[in-house]
């Protein structure tokens, strides 16, 4: 069955440690959801904020990633779906997209 990366964008902090469990618990109950279905390869992790970045061929490494907060990665899961349009369908559940954020749908290549 095809894979697929869900790229996870954009979304907002919570205010405090309550509704931080809150997401969580939503986030759990959607990545235990798509388990059940036999869709769920990898549930993947949040990232940091912080990391490098190395640039062309000086290989010159900087401090980032910097970009805007709506474009900044923040985690990631892999899924098994029949095709794009069934993978786009199953991403529509994310939490994120409650809270402003996108979730990239990208197939992954098979080499």
């Amino acid at each position: 069955m095809p894979e697929f990366l869900y790229i996870y964008r954009g979304t907002q902090r919570p205010s405090d440690p309550q509704e931080g469990q809150q997401i969580l618990q939503k986030w759990m109950s959607w990545l235990e959801g798509l388990a059940k279905q036999g869709k769920l390869k990898d549930r993947g992790q949040p990232l940091e904020p912080t990391g490098k970045v190395v640039n062309g061929r000086a290989k010159t490494v900087t401090d980032g990633p910097y970009a805007e907060a709506k474009d900044l990665v923040g985690g990631f899961s892999l899924v098994e779906a029949r095709d794009l349009d069934e993978a786009v369908e199953l991403s529509k559940g994310c939490p994120a997209l409650e809270r402003g954020g996108t979730v990239e749908v990208r197939p992954l290549m098979k080499i």
